[in-house]
């Protein structure tokens, strides 16, 4: 690697706005790789920024670590990746985002009436749960739109 081209953990946590330990930890998980000093120090090539944006994104899209692990894979390993690869892997959040977007528009529709709980305390529900039979379905609010009842990958 190039001396110029190499980011410190601090450089790297600094302007992907992740921590030390999150760093430490996508290393692990094989999302980001590390180059050592000779002292044994990570260093980071500057590409690892763009991995790292990728990763936010992912997340906050709701792609669990191995599907974004699985993204990242395809992506070449002996360069930084390009807008057309980006463009590539970003093709398949397409289905997903839309279904996000479509799942949010309902729950803001029926924001004023029912927010999908089942708790039973209102007398007109747009969702309608009669005799609680939500509860039979799964726990918490079993009437959101799946989309937005998944569990949030940690970070």
């Amino acid at each position: 690697m190039d001396t110029h081209d190499v980011l410190s953990v601090s450089e790297v946590a600094r302007r992907s706005g992740f921590a030390a330990s999150a760093l430490r930890y996508y290393e692990d998980q094989g999302l980001i790789t590390a180059g050592r000093s000779s002292s044994g120090r990570r260093r980071y090539e500057r590409g690892v920024l763009r991995r790292l944006a990728f990763v936010r994104a992912a997340g906050n899209i709701g792609l669990s670590l191995q599907e974004i692990r699985d993204e990242l894979a395809t992506l070449p390993a002996s360069r930084t990746p390009t807008k057309a690869d980006w463009q590539r892997i970003s093709r398949h959040w397409r289905t997903r985002i839309d279904d996000q977007i479509a799942a949010l528009e309902r729950l803001r529709d029926g924001l004023d009436s029912c927010i999908g709980c089942g708790c039973l305390s209102l007398q007109r529900c747009a969702f309608s749960n009669p005799g609680d039979i939500a509860s039979a379905q799964s726990p918490g609010a079993a009437y959101l739109p799946a989309q937005l009842r998944r569990v949030a990958p940690r970070r």
